[in-house]
Order: C-alpha cells, then sequence, then structure tokens
C-alpha cells in the first residue's frame, strides 16, 4: 500500500471532522475517532485507490454510506453511477 501523503490526509481529516462535528453536533475528539476509525478513512490513506479525486464533501458522503450499509463502496461515488 502507498501511503497518501500526510499533508493531504490532515487536510481531509480537518474538513471532513468539521463537517461531521456541525451535521451530528458530536464534539471534535468523537467525530475525529469515527472518521479515523473507519474503512473510508482507511481508503482515503491508501494512494492507491484515487480517493483524492473527491473533494471532501464526497467523502463525508462515503463516510455516510459506510456508517448506514457498512460499506463505502455504496456511495454513488465509489459506484460511479
Amino acid at each position: 500500500m502507498k501511503r497518501l501523503d500526510p499533508e493531504i490526509i490532515d487536510y481531509y481529516n480537518n474538513e471532513v471532522v468539521l463537517m461531521i462535528m456541525e451535521k451530528y453536533g458530536l464534539q471534535q475528539m468523537e467525530a475525529f475517532k469515527m472518521f479515523v476509525n473507519s474503512k473510508t478513512h482507511e481508503m482515503l490513506e491508501n494512494a492507491d485507490c484515487g480517493m483524492t479525486e473527491f473533494g471532501a464533501e464526497a467523502i463525508l458522503d462515503i463516510w455516510e454510506n459506510e456508517k448506514v450499509t457498512g460499506s463505502p463502496q455504496n456511495s454513488i461515488y465509489i459506484r460511479g453511477e
């Protein structure tokens, strides 16, 4: 696995965690733990997955799909519909 540049990961972490906090009313650490421990974040860290083609809003959608269905691949962004 080729790991994504830490600065890029930090950018997505900051943006997505802020959106999770605002949308779900969570504290920063709780939102951060939920995102970082997800399959979505694991895919984001893997440069070979190409997740940086998506903006932070799309990453949030992918994460939300994972929370609802158990799999980030159920997101429209991953399915490509």
